[in-house]
């Protein structure tokens, strides 16, 4: 059973008609190495035990959320209209009901809002998609009229994300301060991903951001982690307004 308790409610000033959701693997029926509450039905795990897992998180949103097949891109769909199952990263919506999600395993999640909850954004940002502009591509997309807030969700943290100087020239290719998030350890680096995010949220005028504080990869407890793991579920970070 997927209890309330099993899931996170994003701590950040969003309206009141804005609603959040960061499930952890805690609550559903999924077997190791997908236990429990397993979303993805890409990662191997039983389609029953998956379609259960959502049916009981279904229980807490108020429709059907629009899962995407996502592909490490900048695509952000308008969750009313898109099809099923769509190759996107992000998903917008000015429609109350409609539930953007996006799942993730050590890749970043993050919500958007508008100061007066008429729109609203889930993004899933790997590294990838961040340094291409998944989350500016979003905050086009939205065109939002108000300020614009976010919740970083749970990702690889800052002391386990371990990548190649490749990835760091790259994102300073990019953005010179992007130098500030990453720092060496042997002859790899070790890249703080939310650091990466605020700087490029900034960058569109969204200052506001909350979260960013929980690491997947070091919380094995908590959360699904792919770079600790390898086979493993999938969690889901999901926003809507009422």
């Amino acid at each position: 059973m997927l209890n309330k308790s099993d899931l996170i409610i994003p701590d950040w000033p969003a309206p009141a008609n804005v609603k959040t959701l960061q499930t952890t693997r805690h609550g559903g029926i999924s077997h190791a190495p997908y236990d429990s509450l397993n979303l993805g039905d890409h990662v191997q795990d039983n389609p029953l035990n998956v379609a259960s897992n959502r049916q009981r998180l279904n229980t807490f949103v108020p429709s059907e959320p629009l899962w995407l097949n996502q592909v490490h891109g900048v695509v952000a769909l308008d969750a009313a209209t898109a099809s099923c199952l769509p190759s996107a990263d992000a998903s917008y919506t000015k429609a109350r009901g409609t539930v953007c999600a996006v799942m993730t395993a050590d890749c970043l999640p993050v919500l958007l809002c508008d100061e007066a909850g008429t729109v609203v954004a889930a993004i899933h940002a790997g590294w990838k998609g961040l340094l291409d502009g998944v989350i500016e591509s979003t905050v086009n997309t939205m065109h939002a009229t108000e300020p614009l807030m976010a919740w970083l969700g749970p990702a690889i943290g800052p002391n386990a994300f371990e990548v190649g100087s490749e990835v760091r020239e790259a994102f300073i290719s990019k953005d010179s301060n992007a130098v500030r998030a990453f720092v060496a350890t042997g002859d790899k680096w070790l890249g703080d991903m939310y650091f990466l995010a605020r700087q490029r949220l900034q960058q569109v005028g969204v200052t506001n951001v909350y979260g960013g504080g929980l690491c997947t990869y070091t919380d094995k407890e908590n959360f699904f982690s792919y770079r600790r793991d390898g086979a493993t579920g999938r969690m889901a970070t999901l926003i809507w307004m009422e």
